[in-house]
Formats: C-alpha cells, sequence, structure tokens
C-alpha cells in the first residue's frame, strides 16, 4: 500500500477534534472561576469589556494551553484507556495541526487581552499558560510525585485573570480566590489518580499512588480537605463575604469531608470517582455561593 493510499486511511480532523484539543470540560469550570472573580472584584457589574474581552482571552488561552498538553502527552495518552481516544492518540489530528491550532489560540488571547483589557491580565494568562502547558507537563508531571500540588499554582490563576482583568491590580482578596483553588487541587486529583493508578503506572507518571501507595493517597487527600474547609473559611474571616457564603462553604466542606473520610476508611472501588465527580461540582457551588452572597449583601446594605 503506497504512502498516498495509508494517509488518505487517516480520518479527518474535524472542529469536534479540534474542539477536544482544548479540553472543553475543563475551560468551562477555569472561564466559571475566572467570571465569578471578576464579579467579585466589582461592586456592582464589571466593566462590559473586561468581562466580554478578558472571559474569551482567559478561555482561548486555557484552550492553547490544553491543545499543547495534548501534543507534550501524546504517548502517554497512547497507553492510557481514559486518554486513549483523544484527537492526537487516534490520529484524527496531527502534532503540527495542534501545535499550529494551539499558537493561533494564544496569539489571539495575547491581543485580546493586552489590547482590550489591560496588560498585566495578559502577562499573568501568559504566565499561566507556560506554567501548565510546559512547566507542569514538560517538567514536574513527570519529575515528582508532588507534581499537581506545584503545578496546581497554573490551574488556581483564573479568578486572580478575573480579578485584574476588572481592576488592572492584584488584589488581597484574589489571592484568596487563588488559594481556594491551590487547596482544592491536591484532593480533587489525587482522588482521580487513585482509580487510574494502574493506568499511570503503566505510563510511567509518577503520581503519589503510583510513587507511594493508594492508602498513602487517601491519608492525603483526607488531610488536605480538612485544610481546604479551614481555608475556605478565610473570605468570611476576612469580610470579603458574609453569612450566605459561610453557610455555603460549612455545608459543602463537611459534604467533602465526609467523602475524604469514606474514602480513607473503606476500599470501596467506586468512592474514588465519585469524590472526584463530588469535587467538582463542590467548586462550582462553593464559587456560585460567593457570587450569591456578593450580590445579596449588597442589595441589603
Amino acid at each position: 500500500m503506497s504512502a498516498v493510499e495509508t494517509s488518505s486511511l487517516q480520518p479527518a480532523a474535524s472542529w469536534r477534534d479540534y474542539y477536544e484539543l482544548g479540553k472543553p470540560r475543563v475551560v468551562m469550570l477555569i472561564m466559571f472561576t475566572a467570571i465569578a472573580g471578576m464579579f467579585l472584584a466589582a461592586p456592582g457589574l464589571p466593566p462590559l469589556n473586561a468581562l466580554i474581552f478578558g472571559t474569551l482571552g482567559i478561555a482561548l488561552a486555557a484552550s492553547s494551553a490544553a491543545a499543547i498538553n495534548h501534543v507534550l502527552d501524546r504517548r502517554f495518552d497512547e497507553q492510557m484507556a481514559r486518554t486513549r481516544n483523544r484527537p492526537l492518540p487516534t490520529g484524527h489530528v496531527t502534532e503540527r495541526q495542534a501545535l499550529g491550532y494551539a499558537l493561533v489560540l494564544a496569539v489571539v488571547s495575547m491581543v485580546l487581552l493586552w489590547g482590550c483589557v489591560n496588560a498585566l491580565t495578559a502577562v499573568l494568562t501568559f504566565c499561566s499558560l507556560i506554567g501548565y502547558a510546559v512547566i507542569y507537563t514538560v517538567w514536574l508531571k513527570h519529575a515528582t510525585p508532588q507534581n499537581i500540588v506545584i503545578g496546581g499554582a497554573a490551574g488556581a490563576a483564573p479568578p486572580v485573570l478575573g480579578w485584574t482583568a476588572v481592576t488592572g491590580s492584584v488584589d488581597p482578596h484574589a489571592l484568596l480566590l487563588f488559594l481556594i483553588i491551590f487547596t482544592w487541587t491536591p484532593p480533587h486529583f489525587w482522588a482521580l489518580a487513585i482509580a487510574r493508578r494502574d493506568e499511570y503506572a503503566k505510563a510511567g507518571i509518577p503520581m503519589l499512588p503510583v510513587a507511594y501507595s493508594s492508602d498513602f493517597t487517601r491519608l492525603h487527600i483526607l488531610l488536605y480537605t480538612i485544610l481546604l474547609v479551614i481555608v475556605t473559611l478565610l473570605p468570611y474571616l476576612t469580610g470579603m463575604s458574609g453569612l450566605i457564603y459561610l453557610a455555603a462553604a460549612l455545608i459543602l466542606g463537611s459534604l467533602f469531608l465526609f467523602r475524604a473520610l469514606q474514602l480513607k476508611v473503606r476500599q470501596d472501588a467506586r468512592l474514588p470517582m465519585q469524590t472526584f465527580g463530588y469535587s467538582i461540582t463542590y467548586l462550582a457551588l462553593l464559587f456560585a455561593a460567593l457570587l450569591i452572597d456578593h450580590y445579596v449583601t449588597i442589595r441589603l446594605t
């Protein structure tokens, strides 16, 4: 069979393949926390240009980083059941196409943020892109079992980016939002790592349950969840939010603690993915509570 005939058998890339390169489900959560940062930064409604162009620019940068991650992780994705159907392992998209797509997204993102929002947001977004797509994916992910702890800084940046899009500065309250996501990331991702331990081991990626054990990881999930509950009280204790948020943080945190404790004491194969799923719901509801509290408080004063 000739090279031309072989290439003709390769499935052509569709818009859906490029859409999947951007990890849309992850980006949607990133966009929500970034938008939350924008609204929390404003006493009323955020400026329309910051809301529209800031959200679009941050989303495009996150999608660019995700596409680069697909390229750099291709040989590992091919070995894991969770990722082997991604556009690159299936051959739907070539590495050159994926990198070109990522470059276009990154350039458009920087143009929008620099030209329509502000320079600080553009610089911080670019640093976040490099932190995830290069520092975490190329080095940290394969260098240490603490990869997700250190690399979590890039994933915790979106609410800060949203805040700076509105104010042009980094506020201590924005850093509290950063701290919440930074502390949330390890128990969130380690639950998935337990469920996919054998796949990570096969791919040679030293996630915590691979480098040590699932039981060791379960303990650390519980400890980090306790720390997370404490950290989520800081917006109330510093006067950033009120009783609505406090009640939500305590209820959501108690449920997270219950799941982490279950994960620690019960050897149920379903619990890691259940905990992982709840962690996503937890973060979305926590930030929703921050927003509700912010505007209800404004109306009552």
